[in-house]
């Protein structure tokens, strides 16, 4: 019996079998000019695979190496990019540096402090104004979010007074967007099975059967 697990190892699942079967005839090919024809069909039905991603900007460069890991990095092609090599795959990526820089309302989020930043430095009034009223509707979503209380425009003000270390004067005629708490926590809730509701509505017939 020919069986998956006694058959060769498939570098990349993803393509099938079949797309391997074709790179390992293209490194039979001795003429390099039939066998970069050869690479290109192949490429060709890679991308026929997933057509969904053909808009994306490195999809083309992504089946290239995709080719070249599939052939063990032997197949001397001209392709129209950069090889990658095996020691280049190899690399670990560069640790990223953890922030611990302490956020001083964690309701709110990082961002929220990065965007009165942003509004201290803008001079012009309107456009300041403008993203002033934006950071504090947000502040308000985010606020009901983590506390399911209602909460008054004028904490979001006084917050962002206090983010701002005075920095940023609140006009008077501002108007926060109304935001119903039960409407806006009711979103996160999960649907209830209609399946599960037309059960119950079968259950409270059959227990509520007139009596003959």
């Amino acid at each position: 019996m020919d069986y998956n697990s006694s058959r060769k190892h498939l570098i990349l699942p993803e393509y099938g079998r079949n797309v391997h079967k074709m790179v390992d005839f293209a490194l039979t090919v001795e003429d390099k000019d039939e066998r970069n024809r050869v690479a290109k069909s192949i490429i060709a039905i890679m991308g026929n695979m997933y057509p969904h991603l053909r808009d994306v900007s490195d999809f083309r460069h992504k089946l290239w190496d995709h080719l070249a890991i599939m052939s063990d990095f032997i197949l001397d092609i001209d392709s129209p990019y950069e090889a990658p090599t095996k020691e280049k795959l190899a690399e670990k990526p560069e640790r990223l540096p953890y922030s611990n820089k302490r956020i001083r309302y964690r309701h709110y989020g990082r961002t929220v402090e990065a965007l009165i930043a942003k509004a201290i430095e803008i001079e012009d009034p309107k456009e300041k104004e403008a993203l002033l009223l934006m950071i504090a509707n947000h502040m308000k979503k985010s606020f009901l979010n983590w506390n399911k209380d209602s909460v008054p425009d004028e904490k979001i003000f006084k917050d962002i007074t206090e983010l701002s270390k005075g920095q940023l004067e609140i006009p008077e005629r501002f108007k926060l967007t109304e935001v119903r708490e039960r409407e806006y926590t009711q979103k996160n809730k999960k649907k209830k099975n209609p399946r599960s509701d037309r059960n119950d509505k079968n259950d409270h017939r059959k227990y509520n059967k007139p009596r003959s």
